[in-house]
């Protein structure tokens, strides 16, 4: 059973072994950075495909709005 201090040289040896890792990360390039540059790699997403789906949620629910900051399908702020 390791003692107490023995845990403790092992676990900042893991630690120091972790940071090391981490420490040689190099962002991208922008020249890298082609693919991840383009309008389809947004989180946003298609403003097309946006507008068609909040028509579709508004026809089933029977009310619009509601998706934005304030108000809601009745008209309130």
């Amino acid at each position: 059973m390791p003692s107490i201090a023995m845990k403790q040289v092992l676990s900042i040896g893991w630690l120091a072994l972790l940071l090391g890792g981490c420490s040689s990360f190099n962002p991208p390039q922008a020249w890298e950075k082609g693919l991840l540059a383009k309008p389809e790699m947004t989180m946003g997403g298609d403003s097309l495909e946006l507008r068609f789906d909040e028509h579709s949620y508004a026809s089933k629910e029977a009310a619009a709005g509601g998706s934005g900051v304030g108000g809601g399908g009745c008209g309130c702020n």
